[in-house]
């Protein structure tokens, strides 16, 4: 339940189209051209990575809305174009060719849109600032929500975190894995992308790592305090109830759908 009391918390995983998950995650001859139905029914979530990738067309977003649940959600990595680049505040055609691509053919089912960048970009005030200008807080109607993925030390700073948290962007959360890790709260929601499945563990994660996650997810949920995590401006950090996305992302992938389910079951 979304609200007051808790927000509402969406397992997942990058994708859905991977061919070690044939046979492992995805029955023996099962169709490949009802995988994300499949998996659409086992977790909550997925991340669409394509997108970073290239323009989708509007009928894609319109078949993956109609071969999911009604309470599926799917978030997207925005384009690479608008991201990796030198200065962005010049990413503004980048942005408004993106939400015209037919993103909004997922309807209910579109979730915060993932700003992904490059680990050489460095932190910059009033860049990051002029950048976040370009985003729009709704289109078409639709309110947009926005997560910021960095992945350079710079970030770690107290006047990143604060214009986060004045524009209502969150952070996203890269944990178990080799970027920095920025854990503040600073949007209405959590994004965390979990990146420490291991080959030699049946679920991905030990028994142990999968319930400190399901506990972590419920905090964040009921707007308790998160232990164990780093967070780069304590004092500043607020506990409200948030909506969370979780994804398990890179590791040995192979295991990612595993770990995402074992996951949800601990949350039910």
């Amino acid at each position: 339940m979304t609200g007051k009391l808790s927000g509402k918390i969406r397992i997942g995983v990058g994708g859905w189209t991977f061919e070690p998950w044939r046979g492992t995650f995805y029955p023996d001859r099962h169709p490949q051209k009802r995988e994300l139905e499949y998996a659409s029914r086992h977790l909550t979530s997925i991340e669409i990575n394509g997108t970073f990738y290239g323009s989708q067309k509007p009928e894609s977003f319109a078949k993956w809305h109609d071969e999911t649940p009604d309470d599926f959600v799917f978030t997207l990595k925005a384009p690479r174009f608008a991201t990796n680049r030198r200065v962005l505040a010049e990413a503004g055609d980048s942005v408004e060719r993106f939400f015209k691509s037919g993103v909004l053919e997922l309807k209910d089912k579109l979730g915060p849109i993932n700003w992904q960048f490059a680990t050489t970009k460095k932190f910059d005030l009033e860049d990051f600032e002029r950048f976040l200008n370009l985003l729009p807080s709704s289109v078409g109607g639709r309110k947009i929500q926005h997560a910021l993925e960095v992945r350079h030390d710079s970030f770690q700073s107290p006047e990143f975190v604060a214009l986060a948290r004045a524009r209502q962007v969150a952070i996203v959360l890269a944990a178990d894995g080799d970027y920095p890790q920025i854990a503040d709260a600073t949007a209405p929601f959590v994004y965390a992308r979990i990146m420490g499945t291991r080959e030699n563990e049946r679920l991905g994660y030990s028994e142990g790592a999968l319930d400190l996650w399901a506990a972590r997810a419920k905090a964040w949920a009921g707007g308790r305090k998160v232990e164990g995590l780093h967070v780069v401006d304590s004092k500043a950090t607020t506990h409200v109830p948030r909506d969370v996305y979780l994804y398990m992302i890179s590791g040995h992938k192979e295991k990612n759908p595993a770990a995402a389910m074992a996951l949800i079951e601990r949350l039910k």
